[in-house]
């Protein structure tokens, strides 16, 4: 649950319910206890306390410990590299010709949208390896197949629109879990070209 806020930045509890899968009420209890603890701070959303990113990164330094450290590195690895090819798939849906993209060119937008399914297809099993180690990421894997389901059913907000889970966005906090899985940060994946 806290490690869901995190990714959210702040979330509405009823956000917060459809991220972790669970029943609201299950939700709301959860909530309600972590915020009677001090970790989690809630009004009209719910946000970590600095004690919650405290315990989160315990809680995380402690799952790591746990892992095979060199089956989540090989599978980062092959995730930056589908990455990479997904940055650039994003930059075209945004841009066209250097200039922002206005979607009025359904062919344009098309031939984009037709490169994503070669990237979802190389993606799941990555996941699905991730997985193996870290059983919690596999839902990636489901949110990244519902976004993309609603993509090719015509509704492009699903592929790069924020707030909601846009396929950009659970890709976005994917690659999160993913270097936080390594004991990597953002700032220094950045740094080292493999971030926005």
């Amino acid at each position: 649950m806290l490690q869901a806020v995190r990714l959210k930045g702040m979330v509405s509890p009823d956000d917060l319910a459809a991220t972790v899968d669970e029943p609201d009420d299950a939700v709301a209890e959860t909530v309600a206890a972590l915020t009677e603890s001090g970790l989690l701070v809630t009004g009209a959303t719910v946000k970590l306390s600095p004690d919650g990113r405290a315990r989160l990164d315990a809680l995380l330094a402690d799952e790591r410990s746990t892992i095979d450290a060199s089956a989540v590195s090989a599978g980062y690895d092959a995730f930056r590299a589908v990455n990479a090819d997904f940055k650039v798939l994003v930059t075209d849906w945004q841009l066209k010709d250097g200039a922002p993209n206005t979607h009025e060119d359904a062919d344009y937008d098309a031939a984009v949208l037709d490169r994503l399914d070669g990237i979802h297809a190389r993606v799941v099993p990555i996941i699905r390896g991730v997985a193996e180690q870290l059983p919690r990421l596999a839902s990636y894997a489901a949110k990244l197949d519902a976004a993309h389901r609603k993509v090719l059913g015509g509704e492009r907000i699903w592929f790069t629109r924020p707030i909601i889970d846009s396929y950009h966005t659970v890709w976005f906090e994917l690659h999160e879990e993913l270097i936080v899985a390594c004991g990597l940060t953002r700032r220094g994946e950045a740094e080292a070209g493999h971030a926005d």
